[in-house]
């Protein structure tokens, strides 16, 4: 149930960021920040969802990579420091992991 939150929490935001990137967002750079987090987020949000009933680890890491790459984004488009995009291929390699652990796990089914 708790991943089942989580990811339509995670959904919202990432429809919000994108739509936020499309109206507001202060330039070109920040507006592809936006839609770059907002589709990886959203897709592993619903990725989660998907697989949250066989998989649970694996959607758990699919939440985090997607909410660490995301919202690194999400801040340096907001106006944080350039830095932080040296922490989103945290996020990236944890998505990686996700769906290697998914695959591994449905080899076992």
């Amino acid at each position: 149930m708790m991943i089942g939150i989580l990811a339509a929490l995670s959904a919202a935001l990432a429809v919000a960021a994108g739509a936020f990137g499309a109206h507001a967002a202060a330039g070109e750079q920040q507006a592809e920040w936006l839609r770059t987090g907002g589709l990886y987020q959203l897709v592993h949000a619903v990725a989660a969802i998907a697989i949250m009933g066989v998989a649970r680890g694996p959607a758990l890491l699919l939440l985090t990579g997607s909410a660490i790459f995301a919202l690194t984004l999400y801040a340096m488009a907001l106006g944080a420091p350039r830095w932080l995009g040296a922490v989103t291929p945290i996020g990236g390699t944890l998505l990686i992991g996700g769906w290697l652990w998914a695959a591994w796990i449905y080899t076992k089914a």
